[in-house]
Parts: structure tokens; sequence; C-alpha cells
């Protein structure tokens, strides 16, 4: 009996993808670094997105698209910068070694403002966001004003981080924590000083509450609603409904410091990257563009923390974008910052010199201005 054996060969054809970067040339560059890139693939979905390593693991800016054109604010030293294409069939990426003669990441000095306001962002991963097609306003800020591609935020979950940017201490990692603390804490320090303040916290129930949570608000990503500073004081109405945002701004009667809690569906936390784009552009747009942000108002929009499984310094890679006329426009700082930073920066814009918890030793976000 013949046995008859048939081979088949199946052959596979692997996609060529190459990245093209003319700025910068391998030499010297001064700070900040201009980099223009572009990247071309044989995949038939095309490139989707590309990004610069700035070291090692060091992720430092990404972009969607075939092609990127952005600033990155190094300090003096030696880099074996990459500049890498993503696409569906694997990656691709081109090394450049600069040498940095002069840096700027500790060179600015935090401008004096009347008016700081701080969004408070969900739950995602700095490359979630920045570069990604569900977020074209953010990202769009990102581009013209300040991003600090090295933010982390400082534990899982929520409630410690916002802690972090209120009082310079995580306090608690428990999120159904809701009893009144007396801690030292930001509200402290902005009487001392005479400044006015004010949470606007969306689907809040009513002026003054300082309960748990109601609908789509909740307590915990309200951290100045804890302190007895507030809680066991007059001070308590300054939480009010986000209703009233849109008014005291009509009405140049926004306070020195305000703190901005979009509700769980628009801080993405329960809804859509898209859903708190589009709540930012609706709502924080007429800011940006009005007379009293314009004359020198300082905006952070930040995320809290980054998926649970990155823990990179506490709480993972987030986004931070820093918004207003003294922000170096374009900047894209790769100084490492965290909540404590954000919140020495608040306060040193606003005049204070006495500061709660970590933001007492932390620097500023000089790096943006």
């Amino acid at each position: 009996m013949k046995h008859i054996f048939a081979l088949v060969c199946l052959l596979t054809t692997s996609a060529f993808a190459s990245v093209t970067v003319t700025s910068p040339t391998s030499g010297s560059s001064a700070a900040p670094v201009h980099f223009v890139a572009s990247a071309t693939t044989s995949c038939s979905s095309g490139v989707s997105s590309m990004g610069i390593y700035t070291a090692p693991y060091v992720l430092a800016y990404t972009v969607s698209g075939s092609s990127l054109n952005t600033y990155l604010n190094l300090s003096a030293g030696t880099y074996n910068a990459v500049v890498q294409e993503w696409d569906k069939c694997g990656s691709t990426k081109t090394a450049v070694a600069i040498t940095v003669t002069s840096g700027g990441s500790t060179t600015g000095t935090i401008p004096a403002s009347s008016h700081v306001f701080v969004v408070v962002e969900e739950n995602h991963s700095y490359s979630q966001v920045i570069g990604s097609s569900s977020m074209p306003y953010l990202n769009s800020l990102a581009s013209k004003y300040g991003l600090a591609t090295q933010y982390y935020a400082n534990t899982h979950p929520s409630i410690g981080n916002y802690f972090m940017m209120a009082a310079g201490q995580t306090i608690t990692n428990n999120d159904s924590y809701c009893s009144t603390l007396t801690n030292d804490n930001v509200v402290r320090h902005l009487l001392t000083a005479g400044k006015t303040w004010k949470a606007y916290a969306e689907s809040l129930p009513s002026v003054g509450y300082t309960g748990c949570g109601s609908g789509y608000y909740v307590k915990r990503h309200n951290p100045l609603a804890y302190f007895s500073d507030v809680a066991n004081s007059s001070e308590k109405y300054n939480l009010a409904p986000f209703t009233q945002f849109s008014k005291d701004l009509a009405n140049n009667n926004l306070p020195n410091f305000s703190f901005i809690v979009p509700n769980l569906i628009h801080d993405a936390h329960d809804g859509s990257l898209s859903s708190a784009d589009s709540w930012l552009k609706t709502n924080i747009a007429p800011l940006i563009s009005s007379a009293t942000f314009q004359k020198d108002g300082i905006l952070i929009i930040v995320f809290d923390e980054s998926l649970d499984t990155d823990t990179a310094h506490g709480g993972g890679h987030v986004t931070c974008v820093v918004i207003g006329p003294k922000v170096k426009a374009g900047m894209k700082s790769t100084t490492v910052y965290q909540h404590q930073n954000m919140l020495k920066t608040v306060m040193t814009a606003l005049g204070l010199s006495s500061f709660p918890g970590a933001a007492s030793s932390a620097s500023g976000m000089t790096s943006l201005f």
C-alpha cells in the first residue's frame, strides 16, 4: 500500500514599518527639545499611535496617528531617546541620542494668581487619555498649554489621593470612610491667609451637604467636605452644587480657590471618557475664555488614580494638564510630580506660605511655568 503525504506550506508576510525623526537630530539641543517624527507601515490598519521614550520604560509622550510634533522639557544631560510607532501588526522604533545643554525643568517660578481651579477626573491611566480620540478637548488643552508627562497618583483606591490633594497625606484608603476629620488641610491655611474658597460638586443635593453621597454624587470625591474646619462651621456653605459655578463666573463672584467635582458619570468613573470630555468642553471652556481667568488664572485638570494594576509611585501614571495665561505654551514636562506637588502649586500661586502634610516639603510644579 502506498501512502501519499501532502505538505502544505503556509506563507506569512510580516508587516514593514518605519519611523522617521526629523527633529531633534543627534547631537546637542537646548530645552525644551522639539520632537518631530512620522511613521509608515504596511500593516493594513495603518499606524495607530506614536510615542517618545526619554529613558527605558519612561514614556514621556504619546499621540494617536502617524505623526508627532511636540516639545519636551528635559533637564540637562544625555538622553538615548526612542521614537516608536504602534500598529496592529507590532511596533517599530528609531533611536536618537541627544545631549541637552540647558534644562528647563526647575527654572520656572509659580506665578501669583487670584483664581486657581482644580478639576479631578477618575480612574484612567495616562496612556488611556493622552492621544485618545475619546478626549479631543482635553488633548487640545494638553497640546496648547502644559502637560506633566510624568505625573503619578499616590495610592489606590481613590480616597487617599483626594486627601493628598487637600491635606498632603492619604489619611485612609477606605473608600467608605465618611466621618469628620481634624487633620490639617488646605481650607485651614486658606482661611488663615484670608483667602476665599468653594467646592463646586455636581449632583450635590443641597448647599452645605456633608453626607456620604446622593445619586451620582459621592463624598469621597469631595475631600473638603470631610474636614472639621468645614463640616463644623458655616464654611460648609461653601460646599455648593455645580450649578452655582456658572452663576459665580457670570457675576464675577468666583473664590480664590475652586475645587470642582464632576459627578460619577462626568468624571469618567462610571461614565465614558467621551462623556467626561464633553462635560469639560461645555463647562470649563467658558471659564478659560473668561476675562477673569485670562488675567492670571490657573486651572489644573488631573486624574485621581490610574488603573488598579498600575502601582507606579503608588497610584500609577496619570494625566495632569495645567492651563493658564502664564503657563509655558506647549510645555511637556518630564519632571516627576504627584498630588502633593499639585497642592503645593495651588497654594503657592495663591500666596500662601504654610502648607499641610507632604506639601510642606514638596516642590511646586515650576517646570510648567
